[in-house]
C-alpha cells in the first residue's frame, strides 16, 4: 500500500505541462479510435439498419464531442486562461448536454438488448430504424433537462454585469449559491437512479431468460448479460463523477494545490475512462466491427 501511495503521489505531483501532455495523449488516442469506428459505421450500410449500432454511433459522437470540449476547458483551466462568461456559457451547454447523452444512450442500448433477448418477436417492430430515430430525439430531449435547469437557475441569479466579466471557465461558473449546487446534484442523481434501476431490471430479466435458454440462444443471452454489466460499470463511473465536485470543493478550502491534483486525477479516472469503454464494448467485442477492423477492406462483409 505504501508503494502504491508513493507512485500516486509522484503521479499527482507532476508539473502542469506533464499533466497536460499526458491528457492530450490519452484524448488523441481515444478520439482516433472513435473516429475509426465512426468511419466504419458510416461506410458500412449494414450497420445503418441495426438499432444497437445506430445507438453505438450516437455514443461515439457524444463521447468524442465531450472529450474534445472538456479537454479544451481543461487546458484553459490548467494554464489559467480567462474567457468571457457568454462564451463559457456556450461551451458549457455542450458539456452539460453530452455529459448526460452518453449514459442515457447506454440505458437505451441496454433496453434494446432486453427487447432482443426477452421479446425477440417484437424486436423488429420496437427497434426498427424509424423507432431508433425517434429514440435518439427522445434521448436528447431527456438529456437537455439538467442543462435547462442549471442554466435557468444561473440566469435567474446572475446580474447583467456578471456576463461582461472574464473568468476561468469551469463547472463552478454556474454555481453562484450553495443551493444551486445541491439542486444540480439532486437532478443528476435522480437521472442516474432511474437509469440504474432500468439497467438492473434489464439484467435480472435477461438473466432469467439465460437460465432457461439452451444452445445458441444461451450463448447470446450470456453475451447480452456481459454487455449489460459493462454498461452498468460505465454508468457507475459516470455517477462517481457527480460526487467528485463535492470532494474537490472541500479540498479547495484546505489546499489549492491538492485541489488541482485531485481534480486532474478525477478527470482521467471518471471523465476520460468511462468514455473509452464504449469502443471496447461495442467495437472490439462485436464480431461485425471486429471483422471490419481486422480486414480493413471495403469489401469486408457484415455477418447476419
Amino acid at each position: 500500500m505504501a508503494g502504491n501511495n508513493s507512485v500516486n503521489d509522484v503521479f499527482l505531483q507532476r508539473p502542469v505541462y506533464d499533466r497536460v501532455i499526458i491528457v492530450q495523449i490519452l484524448v488523441i488516442i481515444f478520439l482516433c479510435i472513435n473516429m475509426l469506428l465512426i468511419v466504419i459505421f458510416v461506410k458500412k450500410e449494414c450497420f445503418h439498419t441495426s438499432a444497437r449500432y445506430i445507438l453505438f454511433f450516437v455514443t461515439l459522437l457524444s463521447d468524442s464531442v465531450l472529450l474534445l470540449v472538456s479537454d479544451v476547458l481543461l487546458v484553459l483551466s490548467q494554464f489559467e486562461f480567462t474567457i468571457q462568461v457568454w462564451l463559457c456559457i456556450t461551451i458549457s451547454v455542450v458539456v452539460l448536454l453530452y455529459f448526460i447523452v452518453t449514459p442515457v444512450t447506454l440505458t437505451a442500448m441496454t433496453l434494446e438488448r432486453y427487447v432482443a433477448i426477452c421479446m425477440p418477436l417484437r424486436h423488429g417492430q420496437l427497434c426498427s430504424t424509424r423507432s431508433t430515430m425517434y429514440c435518439i430525439l427522445i434521448i436528447h430531449l431527456l438529456s437537455s433537462g439538467p442543462c435547462i435547469i442549471i442554466l435557468s437557475m444561473f440566469f435567474a441569479s446572475a446580474s447583467l454585469k456578471f456576463y461582461k466579466q472574464s473568468m476561468i471557465c469551469s463547472g463552478e461558473t454556474f454555481t453562484l449559491y450553495r443551493w444551486q449546487d445541491h439542486v444540480r446534484s439532486a437532478v443528476y442523481q435522480f437521472y442516474f437512479l432511474i437509469m440504474g434501476i432500468t439497467i438492473a431490471y434489464s439484467y435480472v430479466q435477461i438473466m432469467k431468460v439465460a437460465k432457461a435458454a439452451s444452445g445458441e440462444k444461451k450463448k447470446l443471452t450470456h453475451k447480452g448479460l456481459k454487455t449489460v454489466i459493462l454498461h452498468g460499470f460505465q454508468l457507475l463511473l459516470c455517477l462517481i463523477q457527480l460526487w467528485c465536485p463535492f470532494i474537490e470543493i472541500a479540498l479547495l478550502q484546505i489546499d489549492f494545490s491538492l485541489f488541482r491534483n485531485v481534480r486532474y486525477f478525477n478527470y482521467i479516472m471518471f471523465n476520460i475512462a468511462p468514455r473509452c469503454l464504449s469502443p471496447l464494448i461495442y467495437g472490439l467485442r462485436d464480431e461485425n466491427f471486429f471483422l471490419v477492423l481486422k480486414n480493413l477492406m471495403p469489401t469486408s462483409s457484415c455477418s447476419k
